[in-house]
């Protein structure tokens, strides 16, 4: 290139103006989160995301792409925690399959963070060794200055020296505007004391016009590129270059920079805006994001008494996880503490929902250790021959297997069978050793007649008339003694049934098993519906408590459904039968 200024008289030396060169120092951004390219990891699965990585750390320009790294081991370790978070148990069991997962990640993370250690270390060192050589080349160029050979001599120096000082690289940051201002001083002062030829002067001035009209022409179009954080890198990178090359003719400085400088203006200003409309959204996502640990928080300080809430509480926090993943990040100073927030207040949940069911399993333990000790009486009494005596106490020890609560599934099955072997052997001998006095086979045979008669019974338009019937076909079935005990259970619910059919309003809310007291006049119909109520809500409660068993078990789907039907169902009766309450009641008044 030829030299900017030409040889003059002393008189005719022009000083350079000092607008021509004050290129302006890059710009620091604050970093810019990229939620487009977090939510492209969204989907990914924890091999996927690992394999991401590991590709990435192979790549040929791995060291240039550590921000795309950081992105998927954050994605990584999100999906990590929320899987954690959804199977709490696998956690402390023997196979725990996120181990083996997390420490390969680990391992190929580590490898990555070393490399880029070691590329940071020699990129500060070659950065060092730039600045060694930019400040020999400055010492070498104020010799140049401050010589006093002739033009044509100094010039060939001059250009050699601007070469190396462009091809020698980048420096520390905290050393480039000291250093870069300190060679912009002596380039200056070159043009201005050397006395080269006027002719070339212009020639190099012409130049040095021609590529600033390309960085305007670059900084103009760089304004109407969408992606203003790229525009405004390269636009940085477009200011570092203007500054490598010397000052044009003094007529044409200011309107170059002023034309170079209004593109970067544009840039600047569309800059600015982004991270302003950013930080609205920012802000807003803020908002969204504290209202959902609010949720949470509200939640996981309920009382939690039922298996059915835990489930319907855990999908709703489950759809406002979901509903976290789409909302962008927040601002930078609060999006780690939001997120610290919304976790803690999802762990205190899961927490809480974990302790609950280990008190459940608890509870069933307690359970299957009273059901033993049952099985243990029964065991012990099933070859008594006191036939009255220890019928008693089966129907005794029967009575309180029903009230005690589930036990675990896998043993759920084997104690049945084994308590209901110790009653099936005592009640059959039972029935192969009775006295003429007690024909079971023939209380049976009299129960079914009970039964036929109900079954023909005409029900009278009187209320009266069918209580007193009711009355006495109780009083004919409490009369007749004990049947086979195979036989109990049908016989007793074709009895309820011919009653519940025949007298719909009068029927006894007590099962007619052996001696009772007879129903001595109608209940109200008030009374009666009561007692449904009363059933209903045991009934839920059952099935609340087999959701609860049940969700301790694999393949357990199918069942939790139908539970939760058949709850859904009972409080729909319920409703109606409080509304029926409601009505008798106000008749009654």
């Amino acid at each position: 290139m030829i030299p900017e200024e030409v040889i003059k008289t002393v008189s005719d030396v022009e000083t350079p103006q000092p607008a021509e060169a004050p290129a302006e120092a890059p710009v620091e951004a604050q970093p810019v989160e990229e939620p487009k390219a977090s939510e492209s990891l969204a989907d990914k699965t924890l091999a996927e995301l690992s394999e991401m990585f590991r590709s990435l750390k192979e790549s040929a320009d791995s060291m240039m792409r550590s921000k795309e790294a950081e992105n998927i081991k954050s994605a990584f370790y999100r999906l990590l925690g929320k899987l954690k978070g959804e199977n709490p148990e696998v956690e402390s069991s023997l196979s725990n399959p996120f181990e083996a997962v997390e420490e390969n990640f680990k391992a190929v993370y580590a490898d990555y963070k070393k490399e880029r250690a070691e590329f940071n270390r020699q990129q500060d060192a070659q950065r060092e060794s730039n600045l060694v050589a930019k400040k020999q080349i400055i010492e070498e160029l104020k010799a140049l200055v401050e010589t006093d050979e002739d033009a044509s001599a100094s010039f060939p120096a001059f250009r050699e020296l601007q070469n190396r000082w462009r091809e020698a690289g980048p420096v520390p940051v905290n050393a480039y505007r000291d250093i870069n201002d300190t060679y912009q001083f002596y380039v200056e002062k070159f043009y201005d004391m050397v006395k080269i030829s006027r002719d070339l002067r212009d020639l190099d001035f012409q130049k040095n016009l021609e590529a600033k009209e390309k960085f305007c022409e670059a900084a103009e179009k760089l304004a109407e590129n969408e992606n203003v954080v790229n525009a405004f890198h390269e636009l940085q990178k477009l200011h570092e270059q203007w500054k490598e090359f010397g000052p044009v003719a003094k007529e044409k400085r200011d309107d170059i920079w002023n034309r170079f400088k209004a593109a970067t203006s544009v840039i600047n200003k569309r800059y600015q805006a982004h991270f302003e409309g950013q930080k609205e959204e920012q802000l807003a996502n803020l908002a969204a994001k504290q209202a959902l640990c609010e949720q949470v928080e509200e939640i996981a300080a309920k009382e939690i008494s039922s298996s059915s809430e835990w489930n319907d509480l855990s999908r709703k926090i489950q759809d406002i996880q979901e509903e976290w993943r789409k909302i962008g990040f927040a601002t930078r100073k609060d999006n780690q503490k939001v997120y610290d927030r919304f976790r803690a207040a999802c762990d205190a949940f899961y927490g809480h929902k974990r302790d609950y069911y280990n008190q459940f399993k608890d509870s069933m333990n307690s359970n299957l250790e009273k059901k033993m000790s049952i099985i243990e009486k029964a065991e012990a009494l099933k070859s008594s021959t006191e036939w009255k005596k220890a019928t008693d106490q089966f129907i005794e020890l029967q009575k309180q297997w029903k009230e005690i609560g589930a036990v675990p599934r896998k043993k759920s099955e084997q104690i049945w069978k084994r308590f209901r072997a110790a009653c099936d052997e005592f009640f059959a001998e039972r029935d192969k050793n009775a006295k003429p006095e007690n024909d079971f086979y023939g209380n049976l045979k009299a129960k079914k007649k009970v039964i036929e008669d109900i079954k023909a019974y005409t029900p009278s338009d009187s209320e009266a008339a069918n209580a007193e019937a009711l009355r006495e076909f109780n009083e004919r079935w409490q009369a007749i003694g004990h049947v086979p005990f195979k036989e109990k259970d049908a016989v007793n619910d074709a009895f309820r049934s011919a009653i519940k059919e025949k007298f719909p309003l009068l029927q006894s809310s007590r099962r007619p098993q052996g001696a009772g007291r007879p129903q001595r006049a109608p209940r109200s119909e008030r009374d009666i519906l009561m007692d449904k109520h009363r059933q209903l809500q045991q009934d839920i409660t059952t099935y609340e408590n087999n959701i609860g068993f049940f969700a301790a078990s694999k393949n357990s789907a199918p069942l939790i459904k139908q539970m939760q039907e058949r709850i859904e169902q009972a409080k729909a009766e319920l409703k109606e039968l409080e509304d029926k309450i409601r009505q008798a009641e106000e008749s009654a008044e």
